[in-house]
């Protein structure tokens, strides 16, 4: 008896928005020659614990998460996805300030200033 294997697509562990998705677009069209795409971290820093990072990426590394958008990619760094499941990532932009914003429901505090977070 032959049965059919059905493979349910995963679904992204984390979702952007379509500022993000523009982020990224224009962060790809002026990358430099090597990047393959931008990566979003959580390295240990500032006062809660973790922080978010994005930076550009040249090689993909086996655990990462991959998120292919219309122009660009971003990839999850393996270790952060654990604190990062299901959160939202939004690009905003006032008179004042532009930057990534992140809507983590893992996260169960932050810093006074937004740039760390615990979870």
């Amino acid at each position: 008896m032959n049965k059919e294997t059905r493979v349910r697509a995963r679904p992204a562990a984390i979702t952007l928005t379509a500022g993000a998705e523009a982020r990224i677009a224009e962060l790809m069209a002026r990358a430099p020659d090597a990047a393959i795409g931008v990566k979003l971290s959580t390295p240990r820093r500032g006062c809660s614990g973790l922080a978010y990072s994005v930076d550009y990426v040249t090689e993909e590394q086996p655990f990462d998460e991959k998120i292919v958008t219309p122009d660009g990619t971003l990839y999850v760094d393996g270790p952060s996805v654990l604190y990062l499941v299901g959160s939202i990532m939004d690009w905003r932009e006032d008179d004042f300030a532009a930057g990534f914003v992140f809507d983590n429901p893992n996260a169960k505090g932050s810093c006074g200033c937004g740039e760390s977070f615990t979870v």
